[in-house]
């Protein structure tokens, strides 16, 4: 892998995968009718992602890429079902509710991951993490209340769980941390994959949607990959502190793509989730600045 030294060049690589995994959201909401294909959106993003991922393994390690899957053991598998789940669960989320919302449920996945660390790797949180969490889960909070229609409540559970199932796959690669990362994101994609042909085989369902559907559900997961390659690239020079921060281009961005009038979706964020993702942003920056060493994995979706 093109190793990079230099500080300022990483950081606005990192800066860039956030930015291009922010228009994830915008790819989601051009899709026709999505709430009716999300398993075959999942088929072709899983598809796409399994394929870029070994392609860019080939030409960075050779043909002996494949020897990657026999190094992933219990942890890469346990962090592979964890990030399909993720997949899974994001789709039905912002189906489901405001990109906004499924995006604020995200940028709670740091405090999540610091809470599995603590129950299944005895990682030591602290007073200033737990404050962080307390502030971001009255954050999510505000904006449950804020969502009290039975559709938008769905889309913020499923929300929890997608930024819960990326949890898991962090925790994952700390608990075994020579775990191949590319080789376990392609193992989601391909687990996505082969859920949804099975669910669309049993109910009889198409496997393919229209061509501009199957050309977007494409574009997001190049969008996955080519961001996950620049963001691996940049993260080895920068601290823990600067990721997180740099994380939230991706939600700062996916929110204002969708709001934005002249991308044509003007999805304006409620009060209350206005209000509940402050809260989130100030833990986060709060979080910021008290961790220093441990590097944090941030949103694959």
């Amino acid at each position: 892998m093109l190793e990079l030294k230099n500080e300022k060049v990483a950081i606005p690589l990192v800066l860039f995968a956030g930015i291009l995994w922010s228009f994830g959201p915008l790819v989601v909401r051009y899709i026709d009718q999505p709430e009716l294909v999300p398993w075959q959106y999942l088929l072709g993003r899983g598809i796409t992602i399994f394929l870029i991922l070994n392609i860019y393994l080939y030409f960075e390690e050779g043909i002996t890429f494949y020897k990657n899957y026999k190094k992933i053991g219990l942890s890469g598998l346990i962090g592979g079902i964890g990030l399909g789940i993720a997949m899974i669960s994001f789709i039905w989320s912002i189906t489901n509710t405001t990109a906004a919302v499924t995006l604020l449920c995200l940028a709670a996945m740091p405090f999540i991951t610091a809470f599995l660390g603590f129950l299944f790797l005895n990682e030591r949180i602290s007073i200033n993490v737990w404050i962080s969490i307390i502030i971001a889960t009255i954050g999510i909070c505000i904006i449950a209340f804020g969502n009290f229609s039975e559709s938008s409540l769905f889309g913020l559970i499923f929300g929890i769980a997608s930024a819960t199932g990326f949890s898991i796959f962090s925790v994952s690669l700390r608990w075994r941390k020579d775990t191949p990362k590319f080789t376990t994101v392609a193992l989601a994609g391909l687990f996505c994959a082969i859920i949804s042909i099975i669910i669309l085989v049993e109910t009889d369902s198409n496997l393919i949607s229209t061509s501009l559907n199957q050309g977007l559900f494409s574009i997001h997961g190049t969008l996955v990959c080519v961001g996950l390659i620049l963001y691996s690239i940049g993260s080895r020079t920068i601290q823990a502190a600067e990721l997180t921060l740099l994380s939230l281009t991706e939600v700062i961005g996916g929110i204002f793509w969708v709001w934005i009038p002249i991308l044509g979706i003007n999805e304006v964020p409620s009060n209350n989730t206005i209000i509940g993702g402050f809260l989130i942003f100030i833990a986060i920056i709060y979080y910021s600045l008290i961790i220093k060493n441990n590097r944090r994995f941030i949103a694959l979706n």
